[in-house]
């Protein structure tokens, strides 16, 4: 997986590096499903000045400083370039201290430096209804996306779903009294009948994929016929990637621990009651706090405990490997870069090892022999130069890389980092030869001994004293 995907093509003025990077957890082209199509510019309520509908705090940031507006909670606004049109047809009718509260700034100053501000929210109850209108909208519009989407075709009952929140919790209350629900689990065929609560904590429980709480679920239904569809198609319910048969899926779910679905894709929304109730509140929020307390009187059982494969990426290029053995085994076949032989032949310790990986790992990200400091276009270019200059396995002097600066990570998720091992922990064998000798004190004679000790002469001056 490539560790950047921007333009390798640095100057000297773009060396440093102000944070940490990172290697990619997720495939940067995947689709996200929630996506608007609507790029219409956004026009200000109080002028006619535009922004594009991407910025969004631009707008925002236009309407207090020219016009001292300012919107309340504008992350709860489900969709706002209709918040904006609608509010800008109101402010020709009517002024805009009908609708806003009035914030006088700078009280107890003088007129001239006092200003008026006008804030807009949803304590005002035309914008409350304005705000749960929108809401209740944008759920029938990811419904009804769903549906009629050639690539899902199967919850055909979606039609049927209402946003009206009244009847949510009706359909709600309904599927938690039902006891005639029958399905067999997505992830193995085992077979669940009574209640939907069974199924859904088995899938928690068993095989860590948790939607939350069965009670902050609606049309349950619907709602596992979606993934379920998504299984059956090959397609991944985290990054929506598709994949050529269900083996190659499963392993990638696996490692790149993708066994639950995508906060982002909002076509879920309409599965949580809370967005029918709760503006801004989302589901993935709710199903945070599910986890918490989905198995909180438990017993605390880590007998099955197992730890999430490690993927480490080759210094040289995109490969990834899920154990040490295997990264460094590719790096000596592949680039015949040895880094147990570096390590041994320069009596490298722990942290020289962190400062080595974490400068060559900053030099290549750069574009630039850690050998000879020469720059290239690209990383492949500088690969061949250190193959064809025999620079791989040369480095630099020791003191050109055993810097502080390189106590800290180039990638923040560097696993590389995590398997380096202590040299003088590993070297405590009887060939270690670097230990100061302990040479036992000679008691042949020990009259001459007991004469000379520091003890007994710290004993006689202390007699003497007293």
């Amino acid at each position: 997986m490539a560790a950047q995907t921007h333009n390798t093509n640095l100057t000297g003025e773009q060396d440093c590096i102000l944070e940490p990077l990172c290697f990619p957890e997720q495939l940067c082209g995947s689709a996200c499903l929630a996506s608007s199509s609507d790029d219409q510019p956004l026009t200000c309520v109080l002028c006619s000045d535009s922004f594009p509908s991407s910025e969004k705090d631009q707008i925002l940031k236009h309407m207090v400083l020219n016009h001292k507006l300012v919107i309340a909670d504008v992350k709860l606004i489900a969709d706002f370039p209709r918040y904006i049109l609608y509010w800008k047809k109101r402010f020709t009718e009517q002024p805009i201290t009908d609708f806003c509260s009035v914030i006088k700034t700078n009280s107890e100053s003088s007129e001239e430096q006092q200003e008026l501000y006008f804030l807009l929210c949803d304590v005002l109850q035309e914008d409350r209804i304005l705000r749960e209108q929108l809401q209740q909208k944008r759920l029938v519009s990811v419904c009804t996306k769903t549906r009629t989407c050639d690539c899902l075709s199967v919850p055909e009952c979606c039609s049927e779903i209402s946003s009206h929140p009244e009847k949510v919790l009706e359909q709600q209350q309904k599927e938690r009294d039902d006891t005639t629900f029958h399905r067999t689990c997505m992830f193995c065929s085992e077979e669940f009948t009574g209640n939907r609560s069974t199924l859904l904590n088995h899938m928690a429980k068993e095989h860590s994929f948790s939607i939350g709480l069965p009670d902050n679920v609606v049309y349950c239904t619907e709602f596992l016929d979606t993934l379920e569809w998504k299984l059956e198609n090959m397609q991944c319910l985290y990054c929506e990637k598709t994949f050529r048969d269900k083996t190659t899926l499963k392993d990638h779910m696996r490692k790149k621990q993708h066994r639950r679905i995508n906060a982002k894709n909002h076509d879920y929304d309409r599965f949580y009651v809370i967005n029918y109730l709760e503006l801004g509140k989302t589901w993935e929020e709710v199903q945070s706090e599910d986890d918490r307390e989905l198995f909180e009187d438990e017993d605390d059982d880590w007998s099955d405990w197992q730890a999430h494969p490690v993927c480490a990426v080759c210094l040289f290029c995109e490969q990834q490997a899920e154990t040490m053995e295997k990264i460094y085994t590719h790096m000596e076949e592949t680039h015949e870069f040895d880094l147990h032989k570096l390590k041994t032949v320069l009596n490298l310790k722990f942290y020289q090892q962190v400062k080595l990986v974490n400068y060559i790992r900053r030099e290549l990200h750069q574009c630039r022999c850690y050998c000879c400091q020469e720059k290239f276009e690209s990383k492949e270019e500088l690969v061949q130069h250190l193959v064809n200059k025999g620079h791989v396995m040369q480095l630099p002097e020791v003191s050109h890389w055993d810097q502080p600066q390189y106590y800290f990570p180039t990638y923040e998720n560097d696993a590389l980092l995590t398997a380096l091992s202590d040299s003088e922990s590993e070297s405590e064998g009887p060939n270690h030869t670097s230990e100061v000798p302990v040479i036992a004190e000679d008691i042949s004679n020990l009259k001459v001994l007991k004469q000379n000790s520091v003890l007994g002469k710290l004993l006689k001056d202390r007699g003497g004293s007293s």
